[in-house]
């Protein structure tokens, strides 16, 4: 005889929120007591254990029954922190004798992976304000272009662009399209930023180069003249900071330009000091290792100390230089992190990142570092160094699948893997989002960037289905991690691939797109104001193929959130959430009731909508 699980508004949870875990910064050697919320629809149970599994050998911790309320009973064990990344997971014995392990991918009756426990991490903490942060990305050559642009000699390299000419998507133009946006351009704009209530700006980088991007760096001491200079960059940071805004900047760790001074110093000159930076080919320093092949992208060798030494490592670095005033960034998000430090045999990447988080630990504590891992981002996000990933297999490719019309296929490179994604169920977005997120702590996955799409991405909207820019824009508010506006989304803005989306802000047209900015700020508003989106707990409460429903919740308040891409009607268990009867509708259109021992939440879609209830 085996025991039925129950459905998945009744199934056993756990999380790494304080309402399941008694410290969220724990000490090697440190008890914690951990929590598990069981439905009582599932019987009496013969007990139930933790398993950790820190040094690759199982010990069990035994768990009691410690509260019973509305339908639930509460377990609790206490976990002595054996290792800097000590997993563990929940066994539960019924009373039929089967055997459920809780992980951090959902119930099981069948043991689990240990790459999916949850995880109890010790390395130092991410900022206090990582998990409320709301970011506003920012291409600095597209967002705005104040006077002092015009006076400044086009590069020689660009392609010269009036502000409301379209992106060139040809060869020739590609990369090198040149708006002349700058710095002092986006503190004119800081009110919108502020309208919006965004709490950080990332900048793409704003050293010289040879493109647009600028991911092709020529020189990591100075802020380009095109964009204003040093001075510039101060005062942006300046006038965010006195809005309460933050400012973080990019770097590129994995290769530099090959216009670089540390490139053009080595290129086919061994006895240079630069000469092991890089991975030359040939004995003469002539060919060498690029970014995917491309030429002009030379990889960094990081077996090099001189190369540490300048780079990442100590106040001297080009790591600590930008954190430290008169520029005063709030952190990095570092470019191709997945990719910096490997090749062939080698792997630099943990001691790499590592250095870097010492760095800036050095320099302000109070600084973040986010990092780029476009796939299964999990095994390098441990919490030793990176607090987040801009990442797209957990939330953006998922909720696209879920929300976009299909394409057969268009463009190339990211966007292309973007554009092909099949149509997806909302279980299957489920699925992935489960999947996608199982390896990270709770704490990086507060960390991680719930972005609808990026610079290097199509716009949402180019294939969204009818109605849903609520819904995406909702989910990436309301899901644990970071929201992300990518500048233009407020604007409606569309783009066939990532250079398309790098479009100029058209401000001309901010009157015409209010509805959108208007959205957005309602949103971002919603997501600031509860404690429950800013750390609380995570439960799954309905997945079907149009609709989802899931709670957000802490000691203070329970969110009742549904997403629904079509006309829906839900029917859920009333324990779900604390006195369903007593429900403010916080927004969107469907409408809730209370029968007997049901919730119903229906209505037209496509709708977002979210409910607010007593704390847990």
């Amino acid at each position: 005889m085996t025991t039925e699980l129950p459905d998945l508004p009744l199934l056993p949870h756990h999380d790494g929120s304080p309402l399941y875990v008694s410290t969220q910064h724990p000490r090697l050697g440190e008890t914690v007591r951990v929590r598990l919320r069981v439905p009582q629809a599932l019987g009496e149970l013969k007990g139930v254990r933790v398993r950790s599994n820190p040094d690759r050998e199982p010990v069990f911790a035994v768990a009691r029954r410690t509260a019973s309320a509305l339908g639930w009973d509460w377990w609790s064990a206490d976990v002595t922190v054996a290792s800097r990344e000590h997993g563990y997971r929940w066994l539960l014995r019924t009373a039929t004798g089967t055997d459920l392990w809780v992980n951090a991918r959902g119930v099981f009756d069948t043991e689990t992976l240990d790459s999916e426990d949850f995880l109890l991490v010790t390395y130092d903490a991410p900022p206090d304000w990582a998990a409320s942060t709301v970011l506003y990305q920012i291409f600095p050559d597209r967002f705005a272009r104040s006077d002092a642009a015009d006076a400044r000699p086009t590069p020689e390299w660009a392609v010269p662009a009036a502000w409301d000419d379209e992106v060139r998507l040809d060869p020739e133009a590609r990369s090198t399209q040149f708006y002349g946006g700058d710095l002092d351009g986006i503190i004119e704009h800081l009110d919108h930023l502020e309208r919006l209530g965004a709490t950080m700006i990332y900048l793409t980088p704003v050293f010289p180069a040879r493109s647009n991007h600028r991911y092709d760096s020529a020189n990591f001491d100075v802020v380009d003249p095109l964009l204003g200079g040093n001075g510039a960059l101060i005062r942006l940071v300046e006038a965010a900071h006195e809005r309460g805004l933050r400012v973080i900047g990019d770097l590129t760790t994995n290769h530099s330009g090959d216009a670089h001074e540390w490139f053009v110093a080595a290129h086919k000159n061994p006895d240079a000091v630069e000469s092991d930076f890089y991975y030359w080919r040939d004995a003469e320093h002539d060919g060498y290792e690029s970014w995917l092949g491309v030429p002009s992208l030379p990889k960094f060798n990081w077996n090099s100390r001189e190369l540490r030494r300048r780079f990442i490592e100590g106040a001297d670095s080009v790591v600590a230089r930008w954190l430290k005033p008169p520029y005063s960034l709030d952190g990095w998000r570092i470019d191709v992190a997945n990719m910096t430090g490997r090749l062939g045999d080698d792997d630099f990447n943990a001691e790499v990142r590592q250095t870097i988080r010492r760095t800036m630990t050095e320099i302000n504590p109070d600084t973040i570092l986010l990092a780029e891992s476009t796939n299964d981002a999990s095994s390098d996000f441990h919490g030793d160094a990176w607090h987040g990933a801009m990442t797209y297999a957990n939330f953006t490719r998922p909720l696209w699948g879920w929300l976009s019309e299909p394409l057969a296929d268009a463009g190339g490179g990211l966007g292309m893997a973007m554009q092909t994604i099949p149509r997806y169920t909302g279980r299957q977005l489920y699925a992935a989002h489960r999947q996608f997120t199982a390896g990270f702590p709770w704490r990086v996955r507060l960390g991680n960037m719930n972005a609808l799409d990026t610079h290097d991405t199509p716009r949402f909207l180019t294939r969204a289905l009818p109605g849903t820019l609520p819904v995406a824009a909702g989910m990436s508010v309301t899901l644990p991690g970071i929201p992300v506006v990518w500048a233009g989304d407020e604007f409606g803005l569309t783009g066939v691939d990532g250079e398309h989306s790098r479009t100029p802000i058209p401000w001309h047209a901010a009157d015409a797109a209010s509805g959108t900015i208007d959205l957005y700020s309602e949103l971002i508003a919603l997501r600031r104001k509860h404690s429950a989106l800013n750390g609380g707990g995570m439960r799954w409460v309905h997945v079907s193929d149009d609709a989802l429903a899931y709670v957000r919740e802490d000691g203070d308040e329970s969110l009742l959130i549904v997403a629904a891409r079509a006309d829906v009607s839900v029917d859920l268990p009333a324990e779900v959430i604390p006195t369903p009867d007593a429900v403010e509708q916080l927004f969107g259109g469907l409408v809730l009731s209370t029968e007997g021992d049901s919730i119903r939440m229906s209505g037209t879609g496509p709708d977002f909508s979210v409910w607010q209830t007593a704390g847990a």
